[in-house]
């Protein structure tokens, strides 16, 4: 059992907390909303558990050959791969059967990001820049997800800034891979698309429109008349400081691998993420 809930990777479950953002940004909180969003959070797990596993059967030759994947479940043989196709058809059956139920337009997103990371696992990934715009794609389909099952307008802003975002952490974690590479070190067939420069570039030109996308989402006049405020620019301090920290992890410690445990483990971007979120709520309520 142990091995399954690696093999299912629980800790990148916090990437669907995504499907929160809609209820965040709207600032319109019911029991109701809350319920259908934590249910679309569930279903999104189980249908990304599914995927992860057949990132995994499709690349257990590879993860062979790098120095941390080597350990996972199927590289390491500890779950057979009859095991890991058993896993996928009833995790990824059961969460469509119930989405199907529940809300057939969370049933079509869930069914759109599955397909979307099928063709990613067998073909995409090994594509340079087409991988990381499929991972961003993800992103704004958990946006959708719980915009859709509460009925809340997303602002085109919130889209634009949840898709650059992404780019800019998927960015971080080719670097790692680019690292490896250039220590002589097994990874992914694709970083031949990609070297320092190129990604360095690229994480600075979207941490800068990224900052910027954010400004102008606070200082919109539809956000300011919907949530009746003009100070939510204010909150724009904790969006840049959490970029510099991430930045400052990816190019001086250069430990940008997993960006999901470094949300997980970094204390000083977990604190400017909750503040950010307070100051948010803060300036809102105080409006």
């Amino acid at each position: 059992m142990k091995h399954i809930i690696t093999l299912l990777r629980p800790h990148q479950y916090i990437k669907n907390l995504f499907i929160f953002a809609p209820l965040l940004f709207s600032f319109h909180f019911s029991v109701g909303s809350l319920l259908s969003t934590f249910i679309a959070f569930i279903l999104f797990c189980v249908v990304a558990s599914s995927i992860y596993v057949l990132n995994d059967l499709m690349d257990i030759e590879e993860d062979k050959r790098h120095p941390s994947k080597k350990n996972r479940p199927l590289a390491s043989g500890k779950i057979d791969e009859k095991t890991a196709k058993k896993l996928i058809i009833f995790l990824s059956s059961g969460a469509f059967l119930f989405s199907f139920i529940f809300d057939i337009k969370l049933f079509m997103i869930l069914l759109l990001y599955f397909i979307l990371n099928v063709l990613y696992s067998f073909r995409l990934k090994h594509i340079a820049i087409v991988d990381i715009f499929i991972i961003s794609t993800g992103f704004v389909l958990r946006l959708f997800a719980g915009a859709l099952v509460t009925d809340t307008p997303l602002s085109i802003w919130i889209i634009i800034i949840t898709f650059l975002l992404a780019i800019f952490l998927s960015l971080a974690k080719r670097r790692d891979d680019v690292l490896l590479s250039l220590a002589g070190k097994e990874t992914r067939k694709n970083i031949d698309g990609y070297n320092l420069e190129f990604v360095n570039a690229s994480m600075v030109l979207m941490a800068g429109v990224v900052i910027v996308s954010y400004l102008q989402y606070t200082v919109s006049f539809e956000v300011i008349e919907r949530l009746n405020t003009h100070n939510l620019y204010l909150t724009t301090f904790f969006v840049v400081l959490g970029i510099f920290r991430y930045m400052q992890i990816t190019f001086v410690e250069e430990q940008s691998g997993s960006p999901t445990k470094i949300v997980l483990k970094d204390r000083f971007l977990q604190i400017t993420i909750l503040l950010w979120i307070a100051s948010f709520i803060g300036v809102i309520s105080l409006a």
